[in-house]
């Protein structure tokens, strides 16, 4: 499911405004108007652009995945040795996460705030790029390039630390973002391999 970006300028400020927010305030205690405030605008003409904040916040995590799917799976699925999808995939997943830390930040927070028919199909998007990191795992293991490893939590391991990065990453720092994913794969994948 792919979500269209916002076209109109004030509809592209007002997501990522609402996803400035999201993150600093909490989704809950983010109200519409805080939203209207922070865009200099009235409460009242913010549902000109949105229903109410639960879309927003449906269609910021939606974007999100899109993303990650977009730009991370190609990386998983492309020909090459496992591995080297794999450290591929790392980095780029960590690229996305340094672009876009305050999405992925709400994916992991945020979730539980959607309503459930939302989150269930947030829920199984999230499902099927974690299962594309399986079958990257799963192929290094039946092709000998990794040991016999629990794949499901192997591919829990490497993306929980791929995720929590977006809580401690800042641009500028000692590390910039290829470093750390090279450290990632090495750590990872070096404990993985044959």
């Amino acid at each position: 499911m792919t979500v269209p970006l916002p076209v109109r300028p004030r509809e592209a400020e007002l997501h990522a405004t609402a996803t400035r927010l999201f993150r600093q305030l909490g989704y809950h205690a983010t109200s519409m108007q805080d939203l209207g405030e922070a865009l200099g605008m009235n409460r009242g003409s913010l549902y000109h652009y949105i229903a109410g904040k639960d879309e927003l916040l449906w269609a910021i995590l939606n974007r999100a995945l899109d993303l990650l799917m977009e730009r991370v799976v190609p990386k998983l699925e492309a020909d090459g040795p496992p591995v080297e999808r794999l450290t591929d995939a790392i980095r780029e997943h960590l690229r996305v996460a340094a672009d876009h830390a305050d999405e992925l930040f709400l994916v992991q927070v945020e979730l539980r705030a959607l309503e459930p028919g939302r989150q269930r199909r947030i829920i199984e998007r999230r499902n099927e790029y974690e299962n594309h990191w399986r079958g990257a795992i799963e192929a290094g293991v039946a092709d000998g390039s990794l040991r016999g490893v629990d794949v499901r939590l192997a591919g829990i391991g490497i993306l929980s630390a791929c995720n929590w990065f977006t809580q401690w990453y800042r641009p500028g720092g000692r590390l910039d973002v290829e470093q750390i994913a090279d450290a990632f794969a090495d750590l990872f994948l070096r404990g993985m391999r044959a």
